[in-house]
């Protein structure tokens, strides 16, 4: 048997199932299941870094806006203050890598 212990996609048990093994879960509390989002990004951002597949960023967004909804957050609201940040400080479009201030 191996242990998981984390946070997966609400039809993983349903796939493990049709596999023929048996998952065991657990319903979160809305503090576990914030700290266990927080807990997937950073597993998803070690898993693109490795492998730079465009899954592996779709994951990423997937918790994203999964962190945004517990947020109570909305999408529009995310996206204005992401729209207001480029505007005032930039994207990261130019490729710049600032190396030291003087």
């Amino acid at each position: 048997m191996k242990i998981y212990n984390k946070l997966v996609r609400d039809k993983i048990p349903q796939v493990i199932q049709k596999s023929g093994k048996k998952p065991v879960v657990k319903i979160l509390s809305e503090a576990q299941y914030k700290k266990a989002l927080d807990q997937k990004l950073k597993e998803e951002i070690k898993e693109y870094s490795k492998s730079k597949t465009v899954e592996e960023l779709a994951d990423i967004e997937e918790i994203i806006l999964a962190i945004l909804k517990v947020r109570r957050i909305s999408n529009s609201e995310f996206n204005k203050i992401r729209i207001q940040k480029a505007k005032e400080r930039g994207s990261f479009n130019n490729r710049i890598k600032l190396v030291k201030v003087t």
